[in-house]
């Protein structure tokens, strides 16, 4: 039997977010599977991409994940209590001496990207008089975080050779992942190699070697024998039903379905205009639904007269702009009431509308579709 319970402000509003933990749970057996019994660090950072952090982990690790990753300690923190045995993993390290002690205190592990890092790192176990588990990122090609590739070789000897620090991993994060042609991982990988081999030949080697990010992962034979020293992958967006690129194709299920009704009905004539600036002007004698959701919930302002809905198993345009807290959309003479559901994203029972088709029409992408749908829309957790 499937239990839903609501969580979040408004847990009785007439928009809301379900949460198919069953289709999550589809999608981390297939993030397991092409692993191949290689370590999968579940990415649960934004909220889980906005599914609710919580929850999320919870049925990752009833699925049988004990590593986790998230972009802050503070996130980290939040996980901890429910987590208590589980690898933390935190992709955006430590940024102050605070943070550093927090890391100790949590039993998390940070990823250094600089000697300031590792620095602050040492002084926080050292003081603590526990060891801390450090990974190290190198920089190849993405140039937002990592150790330069001509200074990793120096980080990760220090890292691995201190007293205070115990090198679990290293990695790298690429910057053309989801790409069709291969050769934007593959160049990245045997430099990447190269970097791994002057470390093993200094008595240097981490236990954990990690590149594989979603796309990386659904396209895993080419870089399976790229780097076999890689025992370990970061699925994210896939674990949440959503393909990185059109080109991977996977049996993936859509995790969220974002939901809102209709809560007002009304004829518009031919020439009258709908919504601020009236910026659309009815073709013809019209019905015009307004849904109780607008961009304070996480629609774009950029699918005003662009984006659509699916209603009763039908795609509906929306028109006029979205508002802040509503959105109108033109039925036409097709059956709609009061009251009936309409699906913004996600799966409903008449039909699916694909987060990735929300986000071409926003002109943007379906990471950020995910994580902005708004705190004030309650997750409703379905179990089965």
């Amino acid at each position: 039997m499937t239990v839903t319970t609501a969580t979040g402000p408004g847990a009785t509003r007439s928009t809301w977010a379900s949460i198919d933990l069953g289709a999550l749970r589809s999608n981390y057996e297939l993030a397991r599977s092409l692993a191949g019994g290689r370590e999968v660090i579940a990415v649960v950072k934004a909220d889980a991409y906005g599914h609710g952090a919580g929850a999320v982990a919870g049925a990752l690790a009833r699925a049988g994940a004990s590593r986790f990753a998230v972009a802050t300690i503070d996130e980290a923190a939040e996980l901890r209590p429910s987590l208590a045995d589980a690898s933390m993993l935190v992709l955006g390290g430590v940024s102050s001496q605070a943070e550093a002690d927090a890391a100790v205190a949590l039993r998390l592990v940070p990823v250094l990207h600089h000697e300031g890092q590792l620095e602050l790192a040492e002084k926080a176990a050292s003081r603590a008089g526990v060891p801390l588990d450090v990974h190290v990122e190198i920089d190849t090609g993405m140039r937002r975080l990592g150790v330069p590739e001509p200074a990793a070789g120096d980080l990760l000897r220090r890292a691995g050779r201190s007293p205070s620090l115990r090198l679990e991993g290293v990695l790298t994060h690429f910057a053309r992942a989801d790409e069709a042609d291969p050769a934007h991982r593959l160049e990245p990988l045997s430099r990447f190699r190269a970097i791994l081999a002057e470390a093993r030949g200094a008595g240097v080697t981490p236990p954990l070697v990690h590149v594989a990010n979603s796309p990386a992962l659904l396209a895993f034979h080419e870089i399976e024998a790229a780097l076999p020293e890689q025992n370990a992958v970061r699925p994210g967006l896939m674990l949440y039903g959503v393909r990185p690129a059109p080109h991977l194709t996977a049996a993936l299920a859509p995790v969220m379905t974002f939901r809102t009704t209709i809560v007002s009905l009304r004829p518009v004539g031919p020439g009258e205009t709908v919504g601020y600036g009236g910026s659309y002007r009815a073709p013809r004698a019209t019905r015009i639904a307004t849904l109780a959701v607008g961009y304070a919930d996480g629609v774009p302002f950029a699918l005003g007269n662009r984006g659509r809905v699916l209603l009763r198993g039908r795609r509906v345009p929306i028109v006029g702009r979205v508002s802040m807290d509503l959105v109108t959309i033109d039925v036409g003479d097709a059956p709609a009431e009061l009251g009936d559901e309409v699906i913004l994203f996600g799966v409903g029972s008449s039909g699916t509308l694909p987060v990735e088709e929300v986000a071409d029409a926003a002109g943007t992408l379906a990471y950020e579709i995910l994580v902005r749908v708004g705190r004030r829309v309650p997750r409703r957790i379905v179990r089965d």
